[in-house]
């Protein structure tokens, strides 16, 4: 693999952009033709790269993004995205202006923020915003058409603000009972009844209620964790209107291969002890890249086959019990398609004992990501040979 030149450890993330963009281009094809998508890119894309993912959304039909914080907007704007792009989260009030340099779209959830916001506002500049209303969630948002009007009248007064979009978020849209999600979404149609003007958006639906439920698409909705190929939850699995292609995949190699007598220990604590002559394989890859000590146990493949990993995760490396002699070198699949195994994302997160959302994202950055499209390696992130 000549591209691995490029860096200089022998574990990497492959990134898969056809499954990001077909998985897209699925949901735009589900929804009426005035529904836009917008394609949350936070936390670095989910952990599997916000820059590449944001192009492939965006060339397979999302039109608007969206991030966590401002430093994530900025981040993209830096890289030459232009397309719209939303703040979820708690933005300062100090740093409005830099929102409105960036032309990058803020969350608002409170009067008093608006306030605050407003003597740091340029006076010939305008803050686009969408209003967050929380509607059971328990996070951010306002809760009472009074504050809602009061929020509305507040930013209508004011020339250098405009309103784009009011959102609220689900909590339940996953899960097979509709109780909580139904009250929710009935709450959300009564707050919206007090704002005479709609603003250009009113988006509710994540990926969950994107791919079951109609009635709240509204005009966008917001595709996050079934972007990256992943169900939203395994209950609500059969219930897809079409499968998820799973982008992200995790690989490593031998890079020492022993053969260990019977009674012969591995790693720390002493906690694998062989019972009989074995063949053992170390992989570089430990709990400093995401692959956490939990995960003593968890089969790999090698060669196509699953072996176990033994002994305690360590920092930077694992072990793994052979079936036999195996070279140096020899490819380790710890996410993703290896001749006719798979080990899914769902896989690791079940050993976690957590979500799937949550394993790319603990892969850490010091573990490069290669981007892949019409199967072959086409980029490499942020691991360049220096000058």
């Amino acid at each position: 693999m000549q591209e691995q030149g490029f860096f200089y450890r022998d574990t990497w993330v492959e990134i898969d952009l056809d499954c990001i963009s077909e998985n897209v281009a699925s949901v735009k094809k589900l929804l009426p033709e005035n529904v836009d998508i917008i394609a949350v890119v936070k936390a670095n894309g989910y952990g599997h790269g916000d820059l590449k993912v944001a192009e492939s959304a965006l060339n397979a039909g999302a039109s608007y993004l969206a991030v966590a914080f401002m430093d994530e907007a900025i981040a993209l704007r830096n890289k030459g995205i232009q397309a719209p792009i939303l703040v979820l989260g708690a933005t300062r009030p100090e740093d409005v202006e830099l929102a409105v340099k960036f032309d990058i779209t803020i969350t608002v959830f409170q009067l008093e923020w608006v306030k605050a916001a407003q003597s740091y506002l340029p006076p010939d500049k305008v803050l686009t915003v969408h209003i967050k209303l929380d509607t059971g969630m328990g996070r951010i948002g306002i809760r009472t058409k009074d504050e809602l009007t009061a929020l509305v009248q507040s930013i209508s007064n004011d020339d250098r603000m405009a309103i784009e979009g009011i959102f609220t978020h689900f909590a339940t849209a996953d899960e097979l009972d509709l109780q909580y999600f139904e009250k929710q979404l009935d709450l959300f149609h009564d707050l919206l009844s007090v704002v005479k003007e709609r603003p250009k958006y009113i988006h509710c639906s994540n990926s969950a209620a994107s791919l079951r439920f109609p009635s709240t698409y509204f005009n966008a909705v917001r595709l996050g964790i079934a972007m990256y190929g992943l169900t939203p939850s395994p209950e609500i699995e059969h219930e897809l209107p079409f499968p998820l292609k799973e982008a992200f995949s995790l690989r490593s190699r031998l890079v020492h291969v022993k053969k260990l007598d019977k009674g012969d220990k591995v790693s720390y604590g002493a906690t694998y002890e062989a019972e009989e002559e074995e063949w053992i394989g170390t992989i570089p890859i430990g709990y400093a890249d995401g692959w956490i000590r939990r995960l003593q146990g968890q089969e790999v493949l090698v060669e196509g086959r699953r072996v176990p990993i033994v002994g305690r995760i360590c920092m930077d490396q694992c072990m793994v019990k052979l079936p036999h002699f195996v070279p140096v070198g020899t490819t380790v699949t710890l996410i993703g398609k290896q001749s006719n195994e798979f080990i899914s994302v769902n896989e690791i997160a079940q050993k976690l004992e957590t979500i799937n959302y949550e394993v790319p994202c603990i892969i850490s950055s010091r573990v490069p990501r290669l981007y892949k499209k019409g199967g072959k390696i086409v980029v490499l992130k942020n691991y360049l040979l220096p000058e």
